[in-house]
């Protein structure tokens, strides 16, 4: 039987990482960033990839990397979930890095596990594991065409890039333009690429590569969704406890406990669903079904719990300076990457043989 509780090592990994968070992320200097020209913070990224190595916990040792599994990524993601890092580590450490290791190139793969080299796969956030997905002309091997609602392309070096003709193509970040999208989620922005004869590298096959890398970011991305949540239910808690109304806790009133119980619990189940794609992408045992599922799942709950972390903050939960409203754009904008909670109930009722309404 798996088994889904979190290891002494993994918990270990927990506390490294949100000290680490603690004292790069606060929720001050996140919102201060999004409010720039430079949403990301090279500080914190440097900190989590070349202090720790956690760019390279999916990449075997042999290629640079820890070896390690999607169990211990996902437990990073939840961390990072929990502060809204404004990192590109799930578009770079794991859906480029997923995307390499299907074509097998261990020469980039190498640089992405450093963390020196920050990759991007250009393909819309909101395409789904199993979705359409655009690619760009290939003549003479260059490439030319317009990609939008690439995640974290602002921040990349490399960009990878379906051809036309079924190749994956490693570009320099340099030989392209990028373009920022208005972005709901200011901490993951948007950017449209537009290759002009870019010269792009053959690292492999474009089709089982987008397959490979969006099928691990939808499943890992219930990490971080329920990292979201479990931040906005634990804060409210806290804040519901401190807030008095007629000279007692606003929190011991039983409307208000009602609702934090049904966050609570959806909360919970939240953190079952996510254990278990990751470590069903680490296994590979019903990898497809477990990630359908944690889809299926985590974006209304996350969603949810951040929308009563606002509203039972009352008014200063409105407020700009407060950071609530990171934690809500961060769940809606989750809520559509890598498909919608409605795509992925669809696509588990194909895998189970059960006919959808």
């Amino acid at each position: 039987m798996t088994d889904l509780l979190y290891s002494e090592e993994e918990e270990a990994l927990r506390a490294a990482v949100r000290d680490l968070l603690a004292d790069h992320c606060d929720a001050p200097g996140v919102i201060a960033r999004t409010e720039s020209d430079t949403p990301y913070d090279p500080a914190a990224w440097k900190a989590l990839t070349e202090g720790m190595g956690l760019a390279g916990l999916l990449v075997p040792e042999e290629q640079g990397g820890q070896g390690a599994s999607h169990r211990e990524v996902a437990v990073v993601l939840e961390e990072l979930g929990r502060a809204v890092a404004p990192v590109p580590y799930l578009t770079s450490a794991v859906v480029a890095t997923e995307a390499l290791l299907a074509c097998g190139d261990g020469q980039l793969l190498g640089k992405l596990a450093s963390g020196r080299t920050v990759g991007a796969l250009a393909v819309g956030l909101h395409v789904a594991p199993g979705g359409e997905f655009k690619a760009v002309r290939v003549a003479d091997g260059r490439l030319y065409g317009e990609l939008t609602g690439i995640a974290d392309a602002v921040a990349a070096d490399v960009l990878l890039v379906p051809g036309g003709d079924g190749g994956l193509y490693a570009v320099e970040a340099g030989a392209v333009t990028v373009t920022p999208q208005v972005s709901f989620d200011l901490t993951r922005p948007l950017a449209t690429v537009t290759l002009d004869g870019a010269a792009g590298r053959r690292v492999g096959d474009a089709e089982p590569a987008v397959r490979r890398a969006l099928r691990a970011g939808a499943g890992l991305l219930a990490s971080e969704q329920f990292g979201v949540a479990e931040w906005a239910l634990t804060e409210t808690v806290r804040y519901l406890k401190e807030r008095k109304q007629f000279n007692r806790p606003v929190g011991g009133f039983q409307a208000i406990k009602h609702r934090l119980a049904q966050v609570w619990l959806e909360v919970v189940n939240l953190r079952a669903a996510a254990r278990g794609a990751a470590d069903a992408l680490a296994s590979g045992e019903d990898a497809d079904v477990a990630v359908a599922v944690a889809q299926a799942y985590a974006a209304p709950v996350a969603v949810r719990a951040a929308e009563e972390a606002l509203q039972l903050h009352a008014g200063i939960g409105m407020t700009w300076e407060h950071p609530i409203h990171l934690y809500l754009k961060r769940a809606k904008a989750d809520s559509i990457a890598f498909g919608t909670a409605g795509a992925h109930r669809e696509a588990l009722g194909e895998l189970v043989g059960l006919q959808t309404p």
